[in-house]
């Protein structure tokens, strides 16, 4: 199993080791000792066939193979899908594959090949997407964001895919609660404004947290901003 992303390989870090596969290849995670990857033999909460990473054609998947067993898979940007029992994902990129256990989570982390936007020649009409990129975003803008969602920027056991609570973010920063909400209300007024669509209403965190990570507006590398702890 010699192979990387460059040549159509997938590369797998997980429990301190690394396996790389070449198209052809297959590699199973589980509590079986029979799986390529052995969890822990000795928890009965993680399938004994949990999952599986194959090639089909030109595309890496993750499937979940268990018959009872959810686990979840990461993007690139932090956000989280649980994928059920006989669902599989592509894996483009770097993704994170998380099974959880009594003991806590397992993580594997998949480099697979990155996407390919578009095709050569394909043509692209019509207006363009209202995507808020015209917004400024200023320091204490990326500041609260990041003290908001800094659960989804985290990896191994401190990811958290969910917004923290105002009164939580605020502390971290040291500001009034008050001043947080009112700058985060603006940031999520001035993107409505822009057509970014799902800021307003009972899920705007979520939906602006997705938005925040999948544009870039906050990536890993600002944790620093808040000194990189919880």
């Amino acid at each position: 199993m010699e192979s990387s992303a460059d040549d159509g390989g997938l590369t797998i870090e997980a429990d301190g080791s690394t396996y790389r596969l070449a198209p052809g290849d297959t590699f199973t995670f589980g509590r079986a000792e029979s799986c390529t990857l052995c969890l822990d033999s000795g928890d009965a909460a993680i399938s004994r066939l949990a999952g599986e990473i194959e090639r089909v054609g030109e595309v890496w998947f993750v499937s979940n193979r268990s018959s009872s067993r959810p686990f979840s898979v990461v993007d690139g940007p932090g956000l989280r899908r649980v994928l059920a029992p006989g669902q599989r994902d592509a894996v483009e990129g770097r993704v994170r594959v998380i099974v959880d256990g009594t003991g806590g989570p397992h993580e594997l982390v998949l480099q697979g090949p990155d996407p390919v936007a578009g095709g050569p020649g394909e043509a692209v009409t019509g207006l363009p997407t209202a995507a808020g990129q015209d917004v400024v975003i200023n320091d204490r803008d990326r500041l609260a964001l990041v003290a908001l969602f800094a659960g989804y920027l985290h990896e191994g056991p401190r990811y958290d895919p969910s917004p923290r609570s105002y009164e939580a973010a605020a502390s971290r920063l040291g500001w009034p609660r008050t001043t947080l909400v009112k700058r985060v209300e603006y940031i999520r007024t001035r993107l409505t404004n822009a057509g970014v669509p799902n800021l307003q209403g009972w899920n705007a965190l979520s939906a602006l947290a997705e938005y925040a990570l999948t544009t870039k507006l906050i990536t890993p590398d600002d944790l620093r901003l808040i000194g990189r702890t919880p």
